[in-house]
């Protein structure tokens, strides 16, 4: 095991584990401002409560989120100097103005949401929760720039220095609007307002099943299911599929990787499950392949000429079998998720018109929706970054020259051993304090409810002063 491949392997144990937070947080904030907006609409208290009950989950999340996010600056120092001092000019001002325009746009208003419930009044508290969310998008949006320039590098030039090869950002409107960065950024958020919205559903199914907290539970399932199941469709016919044609455009080989193609063909076929063996260069399909669907979904013309992996270099070629993988585990849950969430609303809609509670498979299935999301969430996020392999900026820096070259196998080995030890208790300390949030449930509508606001305030003293100076 060299220095570089548990330098690997340890970015991949660290940045997955804190993906899975920063999803939640989008998708639960947006949740949140629904559940506000409809509360001062309609003066439902049950909103008021789910609101109550929501924020308390996300400042759980938000915790984690920042414990684990830390970690990944520290490490482009420590395991990939040789990356940061090439990208340091160009990937360094896109981290550093997300944590100057996001995160403290996020953190600051974050108290406000947090602990300001009873304190600014439901619109304020509101615009507190809008800004948290909005924040929480803003800061993703940067560190999507960052990672889409890794993919589709622009707006640079390199230059020779004493310390060797250094990029310099020459457009910076070049380098934010590379030609995946749009697309992943839709691609990425949709998958967080599914995740978001399958985390409010679960729990709320959970509740419906076992017959508790029975009005919280109704609406707020009913909303979080409408809406996942309108943002899975969207994903699949919209934002997945603009992913997937930018991959086409502008990674050639990648994609090749991610659907196993050896040789170019035309009308190539689309597989759902398969395995591949890179030694003899073929891959088989179980079932059956869907004929041309590949060639349909990469350049929306059924005869279109897929390029295969043969025709790259050797070494160019991505690990080929573990991206296939990722990737089909990805898309085959894409698929089966608007399946979910629209059998889920027929089957509701039909149970609640007839006064019928929903069926406890059907209830299962829907508690474990979330944790599928997370799955094809991390899943997508292994296929963008194992594909892009053997480039940590592609066609211009190679992985392999990217690590610290004074790193020894015992150093990163020790630290890994560390991390995942860490992240196995951090992992177990997340997963009990949610379920002992969900198991408690939220508050009755009483104390949730603010308190009342005092009679004496300016507006009323001055109203009574006027009155009684009328009198005399």
């Amino acid at each position: 095991m060299t220095p570089e491949f548990l330098s690997r392997l340890q970015f991949a144990l660290t940045a997955s584990f804190h993906f899975i937070f920063p999803p939640i947080s989008m998708g639960l904030g947006v949740m949140l401002v629904w559940m506000g907006w409809r509360y001062l609409r309609t003066g439902d208290p049950v909103w008021r409560q789910s609101s109550f009950f929501w924020v308390r989950v996300y400042g759980l999340v938000f915790a984690l989120g920042i414990a684990t996010g830390i970690v990944q600056e520290f490490a482009f120092g420590m395991n990939w100097s040789q990356y940061s001092r090439f990208v340091g000019n160009v990937f360094g001002s896109l981290l550093a103005a997300e944590g100057v325009f996001a995160f403290f746009l996020e953190g600051g208003f974050l108290g406000l949401m947090l602990f300001g419930a009873t304190q600014l009044g439901p619109r304020m508290w509101l615009l507190a929760t809008f800004l948290v969310a909005f924040g929480a998008h803003f800061s993703a949006l940067w560190i999507l720039m960052a990672n889409s320039w890794m993919n589709t590098p622009a707006g640079f030039t390199v230059q020779r220095s004493q310390w060797g090869d250094i990029a310099y950002m020459t457009s910076f409107v070049h380098v934010v609007f590379t030609a995946s960065f749009i697309p992943r950024l839709l691609h990425v958020w949709a998958a967080s307002w599914m995740i978001g919205a399958a985390l409010v559903m679960s729990a709320s199914a959970w509740y419906l099943l076992k017959g508790r907290h029975l009005e919280f539970a109704k609406k707020n399932f009913q909303t979080a299911l409408r809406f996942f199941t309108v943002v899975a469709i969207l994903q699949v016919l919209i934002f997945g599929a603009n992913m997937a044609k930018t991959v086409t455009d502008n990674q050639v080989p990648k994609l090749a990787a991610m659907e196993g193609v050896w040789q170019s063909a035309s009308c190539a076929p689309l597989l759902l499950v398969g395995w591949v063996d890179e030694s003899a260069h073929r891959t088989t399909g179980i079932p059956a392949p869907v004929p041309c669907l590949l060639s349909i979904l990469s350049y929306q013309r059924p005869n279109a000429t897929v390029t295969g992996l043969l025709t790259f270099p050797r070494d160019a070629w991505a690990p080929v079998n573990l991206t296939f993988q990722v990737y089909h585990l990805m898309i085959d849950l894409g698929f089966l998720f608007p399946l979910i969430g629209g059998g889920g609303w027929f089957v509701w809609h039909r149970r609640q018109r007839h006064g019928r509670p929903m069926p406890g498979w059907l209830l299962r299935v829907l508690i474990v929706t979330v944790f599928l999301t997370e799955v094809a969430t991390i899943a997508g996020w292994w296929t963008g970054e194992v594909g892009r392999q053997p480039w940590i900026v592609w066609n211009v820096l190679r992985t392999a020259d990217a690590s610290s070259p004074t790193l020894s196998t015992a150093d990163v080995l020790t630290s890994l051993i560390t991390f995942a030890l860490l992240y196995l208790l951090l992992g177990a300390l997340f997963l009990f304090l949610l379920d002992r949030m969900i198991r408690r449930g939220p508050e009755p509508v009483e104390s949730a409810m603010p308190p009342t606001p005092l009679p004496d305030t300016f507006r009323e003293v001055f109203r009574r002063q006027s009155r009684a100076s009328a009198a005399d």
